[in-house]
């Protein structure tokens, strides 16, 4: 920590923990977090009453969550390239906007192929927020703080995945699919003006933010962010964790509906609520971070990860449940302190090298996900435990690169 602190410039004036406008732009982070994955994730567990709606397989409705991922990986670094010419909170501030106004037109969709469209545009929108928010945090936040305010934003994460996925589930049994997207679109739209009316404006902070002139260009940042030392091995983090993590999530419901288990199915949605371990994660994991380092907090995070995943083979239904909330904790210590340590290491391409991570993120939840499900039908629980434990091995691997990698360059 000494190290840390002693590399950072006396004179440096960014917000430190526990001032006024370290609290507003932690805020205003949180309410775009919450937002963005609100809507991304609103429609898992509607996807049967969807299918209904629009006489469709299982498999066609999935798309609508999919197709959304897929959207968001594939304009994050469109999103990035943007940020640096405009700014990240305008970024931010656009791509809630646009994905808000998208997501209200979707309870309008007459068709699936239709919906289909909107949420593959809507996901492209969101991409801004991962791409720009964690950069943004890195450039405006005091260095040693920074990594507290990052865990408090990635806390936003589940925080807003979950409240969507519940708050969908809850309006979609009133009005059916349509109210569980709308509910969630008016969601956003509250954290769009909590984000606006909250943010600081932004200043001449005397840090790196300031600095236009150093930056290289969007070639350059592109290519720093794909070879400077330590970021490869940390998007290898998100590609591989997310997999083995989603895995899981995308499968569980299965695992809970057959026996041992037994459980209808509005009682196994409610395994979405052990993403408030998730939230505290994120949060422990920033202040972690500045007392032991990055790499000690990420094996840590990683390995307990794993203990959650072995507890998972279990036939009894509160040991299961115990051991959900310990991986959900652990996964979201890793995303936090990884994501994090990005923005520190990527001084060059900071919005490009937080795009490339966020890719590996959904590339991971998307591809590595549906591999684990194509285990699943082949071995079946066991099997898809031992390939989300298999993932974790090999991002511990893939850290090894960190292991004397300074936080910052």
């Amino acid at each position: 920590m000494s190290a840390t602190r002693s590399s950072v410039p006396v004179h440096d004036a960014r917000p430190r923990a526990g001032t006024r406008a370290y609290r507003r732009t932690v805020v205003a982070m949180v309410a775009a977090a919450v937002a963005t994955f609100a809507q991304l994730w609103s429609v898992q567990p509607i996807l049967p009453a969807i299918a209904a709606g629009f006489n469709a397989s299982a498999a066609e409705a999935a798309l609508v969550a999919s197709l959304a991922t897929g959207g968001l990986a594939g304009f994050t670094l469109v999103w990035s390239g943007a940020a640096d010419r405009i700014g990240r909170g305008r970024v931010i501030a656009l791509s809630l906007c646009a994905a808000t106004l998208i997501g209200g037109l979707a309870p309008l969709a007459a068709d699936l192929p239709v919906l289909l469209a909107l949420r593959t545009l809507q996901g492209a929108a969101l991409g801004g927020v991962p791409a720009a928010a964690v950069a943004y945090l890195a450039e405006e936040i005091h260095p040693v703080d920074a990594p507290r305010a990052t865990g408090l934003y990635i806390a936003g994460n589940p925080l807003g995945g979950m409240g969507g996925r519940l708050l969908a589930g809850f309006a979609a049994d009133l009005g059916g699919w349509q109210w569980g997207i709308a509910a969630n679109t008016l969601l956003g739209a509250v954290g769009l003006v909590v984000f606006v009316l909250v943010l600081p404006r932004r200043r001449d902070s005397g840090g790196p933010a300031s600095d236009r002139g150093a930056r290289p260009r969007p070639r350059g940042r592109l290519r720093a962010a794909l070879t400077t030392r330590g970021l490869p091995a940390l998007y290898a983090q998100a590609l591989l964790l997310m997999g083995a993590f989603m895995t899981v999530y995308n499968l569980l419901g299965f695992r809970l509906v057959q026996e041992p288990f037994g459980l209808s199915q509005s009682t196994a949605s409610l395994l979405f609520l052990a993403y408030t371990a998730g939230m505290l994660g994120s949060a422990v994991a920033g202040a972690a971070t500045v007392r032991w380092g990055g790499y000690a907090v990420l094996l840590a995070a990683t390995a307990l990860m794993a203990v959650g995943l072995c507890g998972l083979v279990t036939t009894s239904l509160a040991a299961l449940a115990a051991t959900l909330l310990v991986m959900t904790f652990a996964f979201f210590a890793a995303h936090a302190t990884a994501s994090a340590w990005v923005g520190r290491r990527a001084t060059a391409g900071r919005a490009q090298a937080m795009a490339v991570y966020t890719l590996a993120y959904y590339l991971g939840a998307s591809l590595f996900s549906w591999c684990g499900g194509v285990v699943y039908d082949a071995a079946g629980w066991h099997g898809a435990v031992v390939y989300a434990l298999a993932l974790c091995a090999l991002a511990a691997l893939a850290g090894l690169r960190l292991r004397r990698l300074p936080d910052r360059p």
